[in-house]
């Protein structure tokens, strides 16, 4: 998770402090700020489990300090804090040696492991893979076989009620989980899931799979594959979904139990609301055009050509909650409805079925979980939009109705 250039990380770090919530007050960050010095305090008296330092680290990536600094503020702003924190999140990664990590595969096709493996510098898996006391990674570690299943034995021994258990992939139920065993024991997935998450700190969910099912899940779900809160109980649990899920949002919910001990505040699906508390409607780059009612209406059109709204070629940015619109991907360089392609809605549940298609949610017959734009653009403008869910003005509404265009042959009605 790199910004290598001030202008990327002030246009993330703006976007972001807007929404500190300023109805918590002073005080309660205040009253933050003192209790999360304290748990780094704590931190660092502890032994690390590995020697290592995160600015040797980033230094012999070419990383100067002031960089390392400017990443921090980035990151301070995407965990929604003031800027003051800037100093203490910069501590916190130093410190990620004290928490340790087990990370296991199901029901996937590895894409999120990919997703922090190929990550750009001052690389994220160098923060996570080589900061980050990572005890296990069956993809990524030499060991195999019988000599992997006693690493793994050996650090749930050890570090039993510490460790961090990320889970990647879904987790079939059917057949009596006999779709997914693993290791010499024959253990089925569900069977490793429940034992390793028995004795974690807290399960962190990552991707559509581990979270919601994801494509395994999709109809008609032969596997019975479900995600990861639909069997652990008891346990704190975070999701951090999407297809893959952003690499920053895994370094960010890290972060932040380091920060303070705690799981990052959790919307209704367990996602953290730092990352999944408002809609990519809200900050995508095409929303002018949405709220003038100007779409593109066939691929290749004019109003491809021009970046107009893709909201009736399928997007589902307006009934999907993540940060893609603002984190991006791959340095902050692009994301799908930046390149071109409509959003379909990965990181929201039964996404393959409900929305991984081109074509508007009211052609679909399928009602959005947030209201999501009911009728057809073509009836209204822009369709009618439940205020309460959606959150976008009367004024854009107004906008739309009066300023929209429909493209015939390449040109506008008030050419």
């Amino acid at each position: 998770m790199a910004y290598d250039s001030q202008e990327m990380v002030k246009k993330i770090f703006n976007q972001n402090s807007a929404r500190v919530d300023t109805n918590k007050g002073e005080e309660f960050y205040n009253n933050l700020f003192e209790k999360t010095k304290a748990r780094l305090s704590k931190l660092r008296k502890q032994p690390a489990l590995k020697d290592i330092d995160i600015i040797d680290i980033v230094e012999s990536e070419g990383v100067n300090r002031r960089d390392f600094m400017k990443w921090a503020s980035a990151t301070t702003a995407t965990l929604m804090l003031p800027p003051m924190f800037t100093p203490l999140v910069a501590e916190a990664a130093e410190l990620m040696n004290r928490v340790p990590v087990i990370w296991i595969e199901l029901q996937d096709c590895a894409g999120n492991s990919e997703a922090l493996l190929r990550s750009s510098a001052p690389t994220v898996d160098s923060l996570i893979f080589d900061v980050l006391s990572l005890e296990f990674h069956e993809t990524i570690m030499a060991a195999s076989g019988h000599q992997a299943d006693a690493q793994l034995e050996d650090a749930v021994e050890h570090f039993k009620g510490k460790y961090l258990l990320f889970v990647e992939g879904s987790i079939p139920t059917a057949m009596n989980g006999q779709y997914g065993t693993i290791g010499a024991s024959g253990e089925t997935f569900q069977e490793h899931l429940m034992r390793l998450s028995k004795d974690a700190g807290a399960v962190i969910a990552v991707g559509a799979c581990a979270t919601f099912g994801g494509v395994p899940a999709a109809a008609p779900n032969p596997t019975g594959a479900v995600g990861v809160m639909d069997l652990v109980k008891g346990k704190p649990v975070i999701n951090i979904p999407a297809c893959p899920a952003n690499p920053a949002n895994m370094v960010g919910v890290v972060l932040h139990y380091i920060l303070t001990g705690q799981v990052p505040e959790l919307d209704s699906l367990l996602r953290p609301k730092f990352a999944f508390g408002y809609r990519i409607h809200d900050n995508c780059e095409r929303r002018a055009h949405f709220d003038a009612g100007e779409y593109v209406e066939e691929w290749g059109d004019e109003g491809a050509k021009n970046n107009w709204c893709l909201y009736k070629m399928g997007c589902k940015g307006p009934m999907t909650f993540n940060n893609c619109s603002i984190i991006r991907y791959n340095e902050g360089t692009n994301w799908p409805i930046g390149v071109g392609r409509g959003c379909i809605g990965c990181s929201e549940p039964d996404f393959w079925d409900k929305y991984a298609y081109e074509r508007p949610m009211a052609d679909a017959h399928i009602k959005a979980p947030t209201g999501g734009v009911e009728k057809t653009v073509d009836e209204f403008g822009l369709g009618l939009l439940t205020a309460t869910t959606i959150g976008i003005g009367v004024h854009a509404v107004a906008s739309a109705v009066i300023g929209k265009r429909s493209i015939n042959n390449g040109e506008s009605e008030d050419e």
